[in-house]
């Protein structure tokens, strides 16, 4: 089960209207006087040069051989890596597994059909989608899962990665400005947490995501698979963390080797196993360019 303090969008909300309301209230040349903004202190992006490691199936503090690791993405139940730059992974537009019991009593917040059955993720059945097509789901939403993201920064993570962030171009009833907007408001949770905020995947919106949504960095799965890594690398630089799989590569008829040599690729590039596993268990694969 992920951490659910009861912190988050609602704590922020409140003290800018408590913030809003007296300033309306303070009397003479006082109230037009401009308030000095409080600035949340500037995100670090990660290193574009070093070892990467992508461990959601399961987090260890080395590669095979003894390689230090300098950049890793893991969950936000997990602790990060001491001496490396933290991503911490949080599903903002969908269910984790094992979240049963969480979202039961926030149905109201989850996609539903035209029947009023939840709407599950064909790709990931044990995933349900939420709904951020209103300004009262995505307030909902953010009651759930603005502390996560800030128990991300509590933890000691430097960035966080927002998974799933394309559910309005998988489903047709989840609205896109509802979606947009409901990134914008992680965004800006994160900033306001001193996290750095990666967009996951939805290479078509990467100029949007990093313009208009204020996403600093990417995290990219099976880019070069689906020919679209220049759609990262064009707008977010070397601030790209690229992740393979060998599955996705044999369809697309790609090697590894033929990865490393395409110009759009990012600098940290690695091929893993599907299922993410640890180093050491059976199925564990990892490569880096």
């Amino acid at each position: 089960m992920r951490r659910t303090r009861v912190r988050g969008a609602t704590t922020v909300l409140t003290a800018a209207l408590a913030l809003a309301a007296a300033s309306s209230c303070a009397p003479g040349p006082a109230a037009s006087s401009p308030v000095p903004a409080t600035s949340p202190a500037p995100v670090v992006l990660p290193p574009t040069s070093g070892a990467f490691d992508y461990q959601l199936g399961g987090g260890y503090d080395e590669m095979e051989g003894g390689t230090a690791i300098d950049v890793v993405v893991r969950d936000a139940t997990a602790d990060p890596l001491p001496g490396a730059y933290n991503v911490c992974y949080v599903n903002g537009f969908q269910t984790q597994p094992g979240e049963d019991e969480l979202w039961a009593e926030h149905e109201d917040l989850l996609l539903h059909d035209a029947d009023g059955e939840l709407v599950v993720d064909p790709d990931w059945p044990d995933e349900l989608v939420l709904d951020p097509s209103s300004e009262d789901q995505r307030t909902g939403i953010l009651e759930v899962l603005g502390p996560v993201v800030e128990g991300c920064a509590d933890a000691g993570f430097d960035a966080v990665e927002l998974d799933n962030l394309d559910t309005w171009t998988r489903f047709d009833a989840i609205d896109e400005a509802g979606a947009h907007a409901l990134a914008r408001a992680y965004v800006d949770l994160a900033h306001g947490s001193g996290l750095a905020v990666a967009q996951k995947n939805a290479a078509e919106i990467t100029q949007v995501a990093h313009d208009d949504l204020g996403f600093d960095l990417a995290v990219t799965e099976e880019c070069a698979a689906w020919s679209e890594c220049a759609a990262y690398t064009d707008v977010y630089g070397d601030h790209v963390l690229q992740i393979e799989y060998p599955d996705a590569l044999d369809e697309a008829g790609l090697t590894f080797d033929d990865v490393c040599a395409l110009d759009d690729r990012a600098p940290l590039t690695i091929l893993r196993d599907r299922d993410l596993v640890a180093a050491g268990e059976d199925g564990y694969v990892y490569e880096a360019c």
